[in-house]
């Protein structure tokens, strides 16, 4: 069975990656090493590989700004936001991406119905899932990802009761900051405990 790791505390980005970088090594030969880790980090913004060249900032409100191997474009993390992290031999378990992307929208999209809250899909924009509130549909779920020699990692962000006020600093994953939210702030009723221990259910159930 697939190992779920809860990393206590919140993590600065930059040591979580090394301990990530080091792990997949690893995981080239033997999928045994396979594991999802659960955490949060500490505020720092991430642009992923499709940023403009010319964004050349590397502090905003005095938070890092870290240039990462991931796909996808600025986004933030910070206290209040679940990040997944699963290491996933994708070429032993002869999976492709847009399957291993639809695998983590279905996992999150059977957790949170468990605590009878729906989430969409919108293709049309990028990857990651929906909330509806007052007839818009609000982000709050983010995928980014790195698929190397076999080997996919970085994962997804859930936004559960984080500060959102960084988020309007920038264009978070290309999107208007108007479009990203949380649940705590759609005043959705939900209980973190629960949704963290479905989650890791349905990752155990698709990941065995």
């Amino acid at each position: 069975m697939i190992e779920i790791k809860q990393l206590k505390g919140r993590k600065k980005y930059q040591e979580v990656t090394k301990l990530m970088n080091k792990h997949i090594q690893k995981m080239s030969e033997n999928i045994k090493e396979e594991e999802i880790w659960f955490l949060e980090h500490q505020n720092v913004f991430t642009a992923g590989s499709t940023t403009p060249k010319e964004f050349k900032i590397d502090r905003i409100n005095n938070i890092p700004v870290i240039k990462v191997n991931r796909g996808g474009k600025i986004t933030f993390h910070g206290p209040g936001q679940l990040v997944i992290y699963p290491l996933i031999n994708l070429k032993k378990r002869k999976k492709n991406i847009i399957d291993y992307i639809n695998s983590l929208e279905d996992i999150c999209i059977k957790a949170f119905k468990r605590s009878d809250i729906k989430l969409y899909r919108k293709k049309e924009k990028n990857r990651g899932l929906w909330v509806e509130n007052n007839n818009e549909l609000k982000k709050i779920i983010f995928i980014g990802l790195r698929y190397s020699k076999g080997i996919i990692h970085h994962g997804l962000s859930i936004n559960f009761d984080l500060d959102l006020d960084n988020f309007q600093k920038i264009e978070p994953c290309g999107l208007n900051s108007k479009d990203i939210s949380s649940l705590k702030e759609l005043k959705i009723n939900y209980n973190k405990g629960k949704i963290y221990q479905d989650l890791k259910g349905e990752f155990i159930r698709v990941f065995y």
